[in-house]
């Protein structure tokens, strides 16, 4: 419970304040809130890593060119179904 506490007096992520979900428990709430917010910055992480990857991959014909577009696909797609999810839950609970 402290570190839910300290979570909420100051949040990581400015701005980021998880809408309460009716009907489920307050910390449940807190946590998958903050989970979707931590996963759009996994996102974020992946794909700019991706970008580094293609950045410095060996551009000779028996390099691994496709790895750099797996690791920038994965972080659009966690970065798009975090924030369709965290506008879904924002929807239901307003």
């Amino acid at each position: 419970m402290p570190l839910l506490n300290a979570l909420a007096a100051d949040p990581i992520l400015p701005g980021a304040k998880p809408t309460p979900i009716p009907g489920m428990a307050p910390i449940v709430t807190e946590l998958c809130g903050y989970g979707l917010y931590v996963l759009v910055l996994a996102g974020v992480g992946a794909a700019g890593f991706g970008v580094f990857k293609l950045a410095t991959a060996d551009k000779s014909r028996n390099g691994g060119g496709s790895e750099p577009f797996k690791w920038m696909g994965g972080g659009v797609l966690a970065i798009l179904l975090a924030s369709t999810l965290i506008s879904i839950l924002n929807g239901i609970a307003a």
